[in-house]
């Protein structure tokens, strides 16, 4: 399994090579671990493609037509991921905040979750602080993420953590942030528990908060 050659094939939207390269692995009976590095190559990829649309290189249907092909990815290496997590090891709310209409990383931290055995409540994007509140009310979640690409992004993870410590519910989650601008400065600033720009990262912090 060539992970540079994926890297490269993400960063190229060529649909077929990455299609094939997947098929391929998943036929070769992987384990789990591996799947994960995989999934991680595919996000380097992402990276590339990013890169490009701020160069503009790439368009914005660039950058969504390589989102829905990294969650085709995903949808493809799911038994794999979640070969082990047939049990349910705990719960996640997540949302894209107030003023960000950025799902892409998000999605795939959704998906990558939902594979490793978390149930997954995606509350979407451009989300109030009231709204992830409500949302904590009913499904009581071991944690909450929370996620944006703009600066003004750290404004609304604040607004909400604020929001939970005014509803009284601050104490029984945790908060992971995560997307462009957070930082650990960021983190501090907002109250959150960690930090992440990477949805694998992410999801070994939570996987470590729930053990």
């Amino acid at each position: 399994m060539n992970l540079s050659l994926l890297t490269q094939a993400v960063g190229d939207i060529d649909e077929s090579t990455i299609l094939t390269i997947i098929n391929d692995f998943v036929a070769s009976n992987p384990n789990g671990e591996d799947a994960q590095k995989v999934v991680l190559a595919c996000q380097q990829g992402m990276a590339i493609v990013g890169d490009l649309f701020e160069k503009n290189e790439y368009y914005v249907g660039d950058l969504i037509f390589a989102g829905e092909l990294l969650s085709q990815t995903i949808e493809l290496l799911k038994p794999v991921l979640s070969g082990v997590a047939t049990q349910k090891v705990g719960s996640i709310v997540i949302g894209t905040v107030e003023g960000d209409l950025h799902d892409i990383g998000k999605n795939i931290f959704g998906s990558m979750a939902e594979a490793a055995g978390f149930d997954v409540y995606d509350l979407g994007i451009d989300v109030s602080p009231n709204a992830f509140v409500e949302k904590v009310k009913e499904v009581k979640p071991q944690i909450l993420g929370m996620s944006g690409v703009l600066t003004l992004a750290i404004d609304s993870m604040k607004n909400t953590v604020n929001a939970l410590n005014d509803a009284g519910f601050r104490d029984s989650v945790k908060i992971i942030i995560g997307g462009n601008p957070v930082s650990r400065e960021a983190c501090e600033q907002i109250g959150a528990d960690a930090f992440t720009t990477n949805a694998a990262e992410g999801l070994k912090t939570c996987q470590g908060w729930v053990k």
